[in-house]
């Protein structure tokens, strides 16, 4: 067993990472890190319906899409995350409760209740403190989870906050926790770096012979060409969704817009305007937006090219955005 020293805080060569170490280490591992605020999606999921993006912009959050399945999580400062990537058993490459035992055991040592429910969860009171994700590569499965220490609760619940209704898929959607951080149930106050330290020492201990591995310039090579492949792409963090059916509205001097879109491949396919006395630019932008991207910056452009945005400086206002996402 492998223990992978990570001190990297960037979301994307984080979940890289996770990506190259599964598809090219041979042997087992496991590794500690945490990431800068950012939202991290599951393989089939609309990133636009899972997140309150005009937040995550205003913030500068970044959008990550992961390989494994599963519902969004957010990742920050006081969120510790733990990955293991480990050889399956053939019938039962899927096992969440196999390898959420051990921080099950390391949060009960601590004297913390906590327990394996739900489909995926480490909760404690019913509150869950802890998501997980697995994903199968041939014979070896990568599994990873979060678990939630002293971490901004508020942050996070804007950051996934969504308006329901607006869109329409197949997708997979999250399902929405009641969550709580393992710092409100322990009587020793215990420092998120103290508290990575001592899971990783239980973890060696758990897994029993382990050896530490760095990272060498090779592989960090490998690891950003990944990145600049995939992970920072728009076209995989947003363009990847599902197809999708979206619905905006707003109120304008001239009456309320409103707007239907089908999105395919990231891409709209049509969009339609509809509303009272209409002025003519609406329906020359529904002519231009086809084949654009659904996407902030292509929105940003298109309506600054028809007037609609007379300054270059001015972006979309708290009373357009909710007709375009």
């Amino acid at each position: 067993m492998l223990r992978i020293i990570n001190s990297h805080t960037d979301p994307y060569f984080n979940i890289a990472l996770e990506e190259y170490l599964l598809k090219n280490l041979s042997e087992e591992c496991f590794m500690l890190w945490h990431s800068e605020p950012s939202v991290v999606i599951g393989k089939h999921q609309n990133a636009l319906a899972e997140i309150n993006y005009p937040y995550v912009l205003s913030k500068g959050i970044k959008v990550v899409r992961r390989i494994s399945g599963g519902g969004t999580v957010f990742h920050g400062p006081g969120n510790l995350n733990f990955t293991f990537i480990r050889k399956g058993v053939p019938g039962k490459m899927i096992d969440f409760r196999k390898h959420t035992e051990p921080v099950i055991g390391f949060l009960n040592d601590l004297g913390i209740p906590a327990r394996f429910e739900g489909k995926n969860d480490i909760r404690v009171n019913g509150l869950k403190v802890s998501g997980n994700a697995e994903h199968i590569f041939k014979n070896r499965v990568l599994h990873h989870g979060t678990l939630l220490v002293n971490a901004k609760l508020e942050t996070l619940k804007e950051a996934i906050r969504v308006r329901p209704d607006r869109y329409t898929d197949k997708s997979i959607q999250s399902v929405r926790s009641h969550v709580a951080n393992i710092s409100e149930f322990t009587a020793e106050k215990i420092a998120f770096d103290q508290l990575m330290l001592r899971l990783g020492n239980h973890l060696e201990s758990f897994f029993g012979k382990v050896e530490m591995y760095t990272l060498d310039d090779s592989d960090k090579e490998q690891i950003n060409k990944l990145i600049n492949e995939k992970y920072a792409l728009w076209e995989w963090n947003y363009g990847y969704s599902p197809d999708y059916i979206f619905q905006g509205e707003t109120e304008m001097e001239y009456g309320r817009v409103k707007l239907n879109l089908q999105v395919k491949n990231g891409r709209i396919a049509s969009a339609v305007f509809s509303g009272a006395d209409l002025p003519q630019y609406w329906h020359n932008l529904s002519r231009d937006m086809q084949g654009k991207y659904h996407q902030y910056e292509e929105i940003i452009k298109l309506l600054r090219n028809h007037k609609i945005l007379q300054n270059r400086d001015t972006d979309l206002t708290d009373g357009l955005f909710p007709l375009f996402f």
